[in-house]
């Protein structure tokens, strides 16, 4: 079993950052990936970006060039700098561990999730 905690959502104005943290926690032996989707009401959960134990990324087209994961394997920790917020981005956001597969599919462990609100 693997628990995640995340911290960091809020309220934004669009264009504003925020960053999400992720610290992760238990047997992390077979989760090689571990990332960020996120949910807006009356949407299916979708991957935000996800990165691996061994630092490759991928992310969703929506985010390229203004979203940014890290991972800290020593201490656990993912991030997602969030940079140049967009209304569309409102969402709860998920930490998510996983063993791989296919990315655009929810799978895995989650976090409880941490509520993302940008402003017009």
């Amino acid at each position: 079993q693997v628990q995640l905690v995340e911290s960091g959502g809020g309220l934004v104005q669009a264009g504003g950052s925020l960053r999400l943290s992720c610290a992760a926690s238990g047997s992390l032996f077979f989760f090689n990936v571990m990332g960020w989707y996120r949910q807006a009401p009356g949407k299916q959960r979708e991957l935000v970006a996800v990165i691996t134990s061994g630092g490759t990324t991928n992310y969703a087209d929506s985010v390229k060039g203004r979203f940014t994961i890290s991972r800290n394997n020593a201490k656990n920790t993912v991030l997602l700098q969030m940079n140049s917020l967009k209304p569309e981005d409102t969402a709860a956001y998920y930490c998510n561990a996983r063993s791989g597969g296919d990315l655009r599919i929810p799978l895995g462990s989650w976090g409880q999730g941490t509520q993302v609100t940008v402003s017009s």
